[in-house]
């Protein structure tokens, strides 16, 4: 059920005083002396942060304790002065007027960091993928989970919701899984939308995905409470607090309606301005999810992006082994790359988008590019192709052709074609 919510007409944002009401209407008295874990996005996603960060010091004042856990997923750990200003706070701040509150890393990859709480089963996983099966998801998955997360009497999950190309829509118990998971859900839920592709996942409110998510977090003991999310421009548009599944229920409607926007007519070309925001190809190639669906068959996209010089600060070494590639051309030399994390091929295989592999040759449906510092020479040996960002004409792209499209600040926004 939900216990407060809050929702802008479209075109405006909430203020700071109807989100206030809301956090206090949902969450006032629902922890008074509780041991509470807050999970929390990285700089990756947009939102109000520091704002949220202050109100919710603030509505749950009568907790026992109150800590807050960047939910990382297999993102790199922020250090000090990052995580100061995630959360709006200087440093001064965070060990005087916040001394009392935890702000804590997840670490994906840390045994000790790591318990089980679980598994899911081979049988499990064929009925959730359902047409999706294929035979490299065989395996029971261990779900593991920061141990820090039973040792708390409630954790309040409070993230925003976007189409995502993995999930369908993001927020919610994603934030548990892969949020603060070990590296075995986070690889066997990625290869899994992989397996269904981005083009039919991403945007949909339920998908396999999302199912697996959800039996992981049937298996969490510490009760959970979700503030979903929904943000534009910056701001928040939509507050819904409830159980996760209620909560993002309702944010992930939301989401749909203000996050996509739909095109008459696919496009030749699209110049896809990744946000600074995104300092790796890992994540800055939402730049390319988001637009996939309105490149026409054999157009072309460009991941426009001058500030990055990173293709993944983690698995870096798997992707430059593995290259951008169509998920056939893994899944028939299966014997070769079965030793990546499937995780890192599903990346390889958003990136690349939807194709063939026949006879040896590879046909994807579009052709991908880089205007990054990723030098040429990189590019190639990625199986991406190549642009200076110099030669870029910014003026020719928003003065534009008819089948041309420009979309600056991309990441976040779902683009899709009315057919």
């Amino acid at each position: 059920m939900l216990y407060a919510q809050a929702t802008a007409p479209a075109g405006e944002l909430l203020t700071e005083d109807t989100i206030r009401e809301t956090l206090h209407q949902g969450l006032d008295g629902k922890f008074t002396n509780a041991r509470v874990l807050t999970l929390i996005p990285d700089h990756t996603r947009t939102l109000p942060l520091p704002m949220l960060f202050r109100l919710l010091v603030e509505v749950l004042h009568d907790t026992q304790q109150l800590d807050f856990m960047v939910a990382l997923g297999t993102h790199p750990p922020l250090d000090e002065e990052a995580l100061c200003r995630l959360v709006g706070i200087t440093a001064e701040e965070r060990y005087e007027r916040y001394g009392h509150i935890g702000i804590l890393n997840h670490a994906w990859n840390s045994e000790d960091a790591l318990t089980s709480i679980g598994m899911i089963t081979t049988d499990q996983i064929q009925e959730i993928a359902g047409a999706a099966w294929h035979p490299s998801l065989e395996g029971d998955v261990d779900v593991r989970i920061n141990r820090l997360a039973l040792e708390y009497d409630h954790i309040l999950i409070l993230g925003p919701s976007f189409p995502h190309e993995v999930v369908g829509i993001s927020g919610g118990a994603k934030y548990l899984f892969p949020g603060i998971s070990g590296p075995e859900m986070i690889n066997k839920t990625h290869w899994l939308g992989a397996l269904i592709t981005t083009m039919k996942i991403i945007g949909n409110k339920y998908t396999p995905v999302r199912n697996m998510i959800h039996a992981a977090a049937a298996l969490v003991p510490t009760p959970l409470t979700l503030t979903a999310l929904v943000v534009e421009k910056g701001e928040l548009s939509g507050v819904f607090i409830g159980d996760h599944i209620t909560a993002f229920e309702a944010a992930a409607d939301l989401s749909r309606q203000r996050h996509i926007v739909w095109v008459d007519e696919p496009y030749q070309r699209v110049l896809s301005w990744a946000q600074t925001r995104y300092d790796e190809l890992w994540t800055g190639a939402k730049a390319m999810y988001k637009l996939e669906p309105v490149v026409a068959d054999g157009g072309e996209l460009i991941i426009y992006a001058p500030h990055l010089d990173t293709i993944s600060f983690v698995h870096g070494k798997y992707i430059y082994e593995a290259g951008y590639h169509v998920i056939d051309y893994f899944l028939k030399q299966w014997d070769q790359y079965k030793h990546i994390p499937s995780g890192v091929l599903a990346h390889s295989t958003h990136v690349k988008g939807i194709g063939t592999f026949e006879n040896g040759v590879e046909t994807p449906r579009i052709q991908v590019a880089l205007a990054s510092k990723i030098p040429p020479e990189d590019c190639a040996k990625l199986n991406l192709g190549y642009y200076d960002p110099a030669s870029i004409d910014l003026g020719e792209w928003q003065n534009g052709h008819k089948d041309w499209l420009f979309v600056p600040k991309a990441g976040e926004t779902l683009y899709r074609v009315n057919s």
